[in-house]
């Protein structure tokens, strides 16, 4: 063959390369614990351990099948080596099975779960684990070491990597908060619009939970001998006259409180992915397809906005419009920045976070994303809805979406 490849050969090629269907066969979650609540003994690893292990149960012959755990987890610090692998073993998995651990701060969890599509794609593995861990409670305190055959300086400066490495942006040396207060000054969203989203979040996660509609989600963690099933961070009681009593957390007159952002927390979600072909011949239910995913980036500054961008490209990559969504999952890190995101997306109240977000239910960072596909194919399979989208905001100035399909599924 002589001459350059041409456009049109490319597109031939890609035309004719198989891809493996990628289906989730089971996804499961914790509940979540409040910051030095109910998980504050418990470890990420050990958060993950009790998930996975409810997550292979719900499953006939996973625990044999699984070729790979890739897990997101943020606050790695003190954990010891690789708590992925942690994780796949102390589960019961095989040595066989190997383990990584990811870290793209909110968005880890569902970037796991891009990295376990790809490899099921590609026909590298046929059954996959993925998913995100995360103990906010437990974040050690960082002191720098000294130079060489230095004594260490007790008296030196130390860190909380609970807010240098999670909550901080590296690049600019900002808060999120901060920058999210500098985006909804911008924007024009006012306190009382960010109080009265918290306050639907809180009043539709309160109804959720009343109605155990989160119960097929949640697998038992045992403390001190009790089985916690129960979200701990939602607020039944919220009223918009609370919220407005609560005084700025980022800036003397800002909008941002303690009421209309998400809090921290403790928690961990898993979702086993295989081929579609492969879950046939398990006989293994099929609950969704996976299908588009897009991550951008932009300024960190811009981190909060950032889904707009992810869940417009995933549109476009499906040839769909958000009319054609029937439920999306978007992670309410900052009430202000969701407002946003929904606005410009022009997503319907109804459609948005039915069982409430990440501001009544936490945000355990590296758990996040693969929570909110838990939730959304709960979401999905209650209510008979064919096509949800997942969507972050990740600090640094990325964002992150993924949509699943049921098309076709009973």
């Amino acid at each position: 063959m002589t001459g350059k490849v041409t456009s049109s050969y490319i597109s031939k090629l890609r035309e004719i390369r198989y891809l493996e269907k990628v289906v989730i066969v089971a996804a499961k979650r914790t509940a979540i614990g409040k910051y030095l609540g109910q998980f504050k003994d418990v470890s990420a690893v050990e958060l993950g351990v009790a998930c996975l292990k409810g997550l292979l149960s719900e499953v006939n012959g996973a625990a044999e099948q699984v070729q790979q755990v890739l897990l997101g987890n943020v606050y790695s610090a003190g954990l010891g080596q690789n708590p992925a692998r942690q994780v796949a073993i102390l589960s019961g998995l095989q040595n066989s099975v190997t383990a990584t651990t990811i870290n793209d701060v909110c968005g880890s969890s569902l970037k796991a779960l891009h990295f376990g599509q790809q490899a099921l794609q590609l026909g590298e593995v046929q059954a996959v684990v993925v998913g995100g861990i995360e103990s906010m409670s437990n974040t050690p305190l960082l002191l720098q070491r000294p130079a060489k055959k230095q004594p260490i300086d007790r008296e030196g400066e130390l860190k909380d990597s609970l807010f240098n490495d999670g909550l901080t942006d590296a690049l600019t040396g900002e808060g999120m908060g901060v920058q999210v207060e500098r985006i909804a000054q911008q924007e024009g969203i006012t306190r009382q619009q960010q109080d009265e989203f918290a306050l639907k979040s809180q009043q539709k996660a309160a109804q959720a939970s009343a109605n155990q509609a989160f119960a097929p989600e949640i697998v038992p963690v045992v403390v001190n001998g009790v089985e916690v099933v129960k979200d701990e961070a939602i607020r039944p009681n919220t009223t918009l006259a609370g919220l407005a009593g609560l005084k700025p957390a980022f800036a003397a007159d800002g909008t941002i409180t303690a009421g209309n952002a998400s809090p921290l927390n403790d928690g961990a979600s898993m979702v086993l992915l295989a081929t579609e072909e492969f879950a046939k011949q398990q006989q293994w239910p099929i609950l969704a397809y996976v299908k588009e995913f897009a991550e951008v980036g932009t300024s960190s500054e811009l981190f909060g906005i950032t889904p707009i961008a992810a869940v417009q490209q995933v549109l476009a990559n499906a040839q769909l419009t958000m009319g054609q969504i029937d439920v999306v999952e978007l992670n309410e890190a900052f009430a202000a920045q969701a407002l946003i995101v929904q606005q410009t997306l022009q997503i319907p109240e109804e459609k948005l976070n039915p069982f409430g977000g990440a501001t009544a239910l936490g945000h355990p960072l590296a758990a996040t994303g693969t929570r909110m596909v838990t939730t959304l194919l709960n979401i999905m399979q209650q209510q008979q809805l064919n096509n949800g989208i997942a969507t972050l905001c990740i600090g640094g100035g990325q964002g992150i979406a993924l949509r699943l399909s049921r098309e076709g599924l009973a």
